[in-house]
C-alpha cells in the first residue's frame, strides 16, 4: 500500500515551519495515542503513521531528502544523504515523545542539572497587635539543612577526591524504561540524578553534603506590618546540594485577635460604651489607644452607632511616615441592676418624655411609629 504524503498526514502545508509541525504532531499524537484508544487498531496504525511523519519532517536533513525524492528517499533502512551522512530510521518513540512533550512532562534531557538549589522555607510567626504596629525583634528557631562542616558540602570523605562517573546513566542522571510505545524517563537509581556517585562518602552526612540542624535567627519586624505579610530572608533556607546556593526563608505574619481593637489597613477600630446621661447631656470619656489614653469629647444628644475619628492614632504605614486613624463607634449602654430609687427616677423621666413634648425628645421614635400607623391604615384600606 502506497504511503500517504507526510504533510497531509499531519494536516499541514509543505511550507510549514518547525513550530507548526510540532503543534500538528502534538494534537494528532494525543488524539490517536493507544493509551486513549485501547484495542482500536485503526487508531493505533494512524498513530504510527503520524509518528513516522513527524520523525521525518521534524529533522531538517530528512525533510530535505523527502522533499526531493519523496518516500523513495527512505526505501533503505540505512542510506547516505546529500551531505554524505549516514542515518537510520528510528522507532524510539520515547525520544520523539520527550522532545515534543518535554515542556509538559519535564522530561527534556537538556534541562537536567546536577546542581540543586536548596528548598525555600516558610515560618509562621504569630504577633500581637501592639508588636505588629510598633515593630519588634523576635528570635525564632527553625529546623533546616545546613552544609556539612566536615566535608564542606561535597559529601566526600576526602574533599580532594573527585566523584566517580556513573556508568548506569552514562553521566546524564536519567535512565529510560520502555513500556510499549512509551519510554519513561526516570531519575537514575545509582547516582540519584547527579550523573556521578561518591566512592568514599563523608561519615557525618553519609554523602549528602548536608546535615539536619536547628537554626536560631533574630528577626527584626518593621512597624506597621500587616496580617499575611511576608518577610524574605535571602539564603536562610535549606542549604543546596553539591555546594549549590541555599534557598530563602519566608516569615509569614499572623496577627492575633485583639480584645479591644480591630485593624483594617492603616486604621484601627474600637467600640466605646457610654452611659445614658453622657449621651444625652454630653461629656468627656477616656479612649484607649496603642500608645496610651486620650480624651474624646462627646457632644450632647449623641446617638448609639455614631462614629468619631481620632486623627493619627492608627497604624504607621510600613512604607512611609503616614499614620492611620482610630475610629471609635459609640455604644449607648442601657442601665441595668437599678435600685428602687433609680427606677423611680427613670419612671419619672419616662413620663416626662412621653408627655406632649415627647415628639421633640424622641424624634426617631415618633417618626417610626407614625410610619407604622400609616402602614396599617393602608393595609385595612386594601383588605377585602
Amino acid at each position: 500500500m502506497a504511503k500517504k504524503d507526510y504533510y497531509k498526514v499531519l494536516g499541514i502545508s509543505p511550507e510549514a515551519n518547525d513550530l507548526e509541525i510540532k503543534r500538528a504532531y502534538k494534537k494528532l499524537a494525543i488524539k490517536y495515542h493507544p493509551d486513549r484508544n485501547h484495542g482500536n487498531k485503526i487508531y493505533e496504525n494512524k498513530f504510527k503513521e503520524v509518528k513516522e511523519a513527524y520523525e521525518i519532517l521534524s529533522d531538517s536533513k530528512k525533510r530535505e531528502s523527502y522533499d526531493k525524492y519523496g518516500h523513495n528517499a527512505f526505501n533503505q533502512s540505512n542510506y547516505k544523504n546529500d551531505y554524505n551522512e549516514s542515518f537510520t530510521s528510528t522507532n524510539d518513540f520515547g525520544d520523539i515523545f520527550g522532545e515534543v512533550f518535554g515542556d509538559i512532562f519535564g522530561s527534556d534531557k537538556r534541562n537536567n542539572t546536577r546542581e540543586e538549589r536548596g528548598s525555600d522555607l516558610q515560618y509562621n510567626l504569630n504577633l500581637n497587635l501592639e508588636d505588629a504596629v510598633n515593630g519588634v525583634e523576635k528570635k525564632i528557631k527553625i529546623p533546616t539543612l545546613k552544609k556539612c562542616n566536615i566535608c564542606n558540602g561535597s559529601g566526600s570523605k576526602n574533599i580532594s577526591n573527585k566523584n566517580n562517573y556513573c556508568n548506569t546513566c552514562e553521566g546524564s542522571g536519567q535512565i529510560h524504561i520502555r513500556k510499549g510505545f512509551f519510554s519513561v524517563q526516570q531519575t537514575c537509581h545509582m547516582c540519584y540524578g547527579k550523573g556521578t556517585y561518591i566512592k568514599n562518602p563523608c561519615y557525618k552526612c553519609n554523602g549528602n553534603g548536608r546535615i539536619n540542624t536547628i537554626k536560631t535567627l533574630s528577626i527584626k519586624i518593621p512597624s506597621g506590618i500587616d496580617n499575611g505579610n511576608k518577610i524574605r530572608l535571602n539564603g536562610e533556607g535549606e542549604a543546596g546540594k553539591n555546594n549549590s546556593s541555599s534557598g530563602d526563608l519566608y516569615i509569614k505574619i499572623k496577627i492575633n485577635k485583639h480584645p479591644i481593637f480591630k485593624r483594617k489597613k492603616m486604621n484601627l477600630y474600637c467600640k466605646i460604651p457610654i452611659n445614658f446621661h453622657i449621651a444625652a447631656l454630653g461629656g468627656d470619656v477616656e479612649v484607649p489607644t496603642l500608645n496610651g489614653k486620650v480624651k474624646l469629647k462627646i457632644p450632647k444628644e449623641t446617638q448609639s452607632g455614631k462614629l468619631f475619628r481620632i486623627k493619627g492614632k492608627g497604624v504607621k504605614s510600613i512604607n512611609n511616615t503616614y499614620y492611620g486613624d482610630l475610629i471609635c463607634k459609640i455604644i449607648v449602654e442601657t442601665p441595668v441592676n437599678l435600685n428602687a430609687k433609680q427606677k423611680k427616677i427613670v419612671e419619672k423621666l419616662g413620663k416626662s418624655l412621653n408627655s406632649s413634648n415627647g415628639n421633640k425628645n424622641n424624634p426617631k421614635h415618633e417618626r417610626f411609629f407614625s410610619s407604622v400607623k400609616k402602614f396599617f391604615k393602608n393595609l385595612r384600606k386594601y383588605k377585602i
